[in-house]
């Protein structure tokens, strides 16, 4: 344990995976038995991940330390875990959910939650996990168990939608003024966020916008931790047995809601130079902050073109095998390693954060911050939170978030339309 991370937990904690049958198995988002964001935990992705529900544990940490607290605190808490895991997939055994703050100045900092109950997929294969006191051992309950306890859904509020910290025409002359910047050569690339309020006439059910989310965008990890939810199209670190997998994103383009326009409209983002710069900030970003700790590093030549329902990307798929003696390194430790990338802050990095800080006069909280998942041996799935919201503590209310990456040739006028086009996954799931 290190002073700067707190633990709330029992003194031994069990964890028991046992496996279930996958065959028929509901929907895993479906199985979440209760409304509220700040008790469900979820990372999802074509049917597969895991859920969880309850707190076993918590851990919660602030500062430039965040990270390693936080990871050191789950290694010491795992150390003194007995862990009976009767499948042996990724996602099985002692999990948890975690979600950090963008800024180290931020007051959000980061937290690990473990869940009391987790049910997970991978393939063919499912799993119920339970993670209790030792004086507290109970069977994992049964599916059927599980899907009885799911409280009726509660009816969808109307939501009204207000400016954030800045309004949208204060947002335009911010990104005008990072644009001269970036032409008087300051800094090379900035994203600049945005923020928009979203006030609800009744509580909030996070099962209905976490289905939502993952019914319409099932090429993106569905998430939820700690209240923070959203899709992220952005895969930010995967280890699994030393190999080390990343998706980055960055150049945008508007779909249409034609196809055969849509495929115009990709080969058009495919040759954009304002965009292919951009991605290569990006890739470059994160291959230079994986160099010191991999023996072995993969970027493709060139991004392919991602299509979500609102938008496309540019993307590109990076892997690494971890060096010898970096091979030990958690998967959290690695996020810690890559974030913030330029796809999210900007490049050179210190100069681009600091842009943010003088003009986007907002704190982005965990927006934009890694989430995700880690498992007691390290492995786990890191994404960005993007296309993200956090909701309040009261459930009647949430803070939307976009950002737009900005370089010389950037407009302010497109910038603002890429925004409101990164805030529809939110906003049509909360409508749904």
């Amino acid at each position: 344990m290190t002073d700067a991370a707190h633990l709330t937990a029992s003194s031994t904690l069990v964890a028991r995976t046992i496996a279930v049958p996958a065959q028929g198995l509901p929907d895993l988002l479906g199985l979440l038995p209760a409304p509220d964001a700040h008790g469900a935990a979820a990372w999802v992705r074509r049917g597969e991940g895991v859920v969880g529900w309850g707190e076993a544990a918590r851990i919660t940490t602030e500062g430039v330390d965040r990270f390693a607290a936080a990871d050191a605190a789950w290694r010491s808490l795992t150390e003194h875990m007995v862990v009976r895991d009767e499948v042996g997939l990724p996602g099985t055994g002692a999990i948890a959910f975690g979600s950090f703050s963008f800024a180290p100045d931020s007051p959000a900092g980061g937290v690990l939650v473990v869940p009391q109950i987790v049910v997970g997929r991978r393939g063919d294969a499912a799993w119920v996990t339970t993670i209790t006191a030792a004086a507290d051992l109970v069977p994992p309950p049964t599916i059927a168990e599980i899907r009885a306890r799911v409280a009726q859904p509660l009816p969808a509020p109307a939501v009204a939608y207000t400016e954030g910290a800045l309004t949208r025409r204060q947002w335009r002359a911010q990104v005008a003024a990072v644009i001269d910047l970036i032409r008087g050569a300051s800094v090379g690339k900035v994203v600049m966020a945005r923020d928009v309020r979203a006030d609800l006439d009744g509580p909030l059910d996070v099962r209905r916008l976490l289905s939502n989310l993952g019914r319409d965008y099932r090429s993106c990890w569905t998430f939820a931790v700690d209240g923070l939810v959203g899709a992220t199209p952005e895969l930010l670190v995967r280890r699994e047995r030393g190999l080390i997998s990343s998706r980055v994103l960055a150049g945008t383009i508007q779909r249409s809601g034609d196809d055969e326009a849509d495929l115009a409209r990709a080969a058009s983002l495919a040759r954009s130079s304002k965009d292919l710069e951009e991605h290569e900030f990006a890739v470059d970003s994160l291959t230079r902050s994986l160099a010191p700790f991999a023996a072995s590093t993969n970027a493709p030549d060139a991004p392919f073109v991602l299509h979500l329902p609102n938008v496309m990307h540019l993307a590109s798929d990076v892997t690494a095998v971890l060096a010898g003696p970096h091979a030990q390194m958690s998967s959290l430790a690695v996020a810690a390693a890559l974030h913030p990338t330029a796809a999210v802050c900007g490049t050179p990095t210190d100069v681009a954060a600091q842009v943010i800080a003088d003009h986007e006069q907002m704190d982005r909280g965990r927006y934009a911050g890694p989430v995700g998942w880690i498992g007691a041996d390290g492995d786990g799935e890191w994404g960005i939170a993007l296309r993200s919201a956090q909701v309040d503590a009261d459930s009647r209310g949430l803070r939307l978030f976009a950002g737009c990456g900005i370089v010389a040739a950037s407009d302010p006028a497109d910038e603002l339309a890429e925004s409101d086009a990164k805030l529809e996954p939110m906003r049509s799931a909360l409508s749904s």
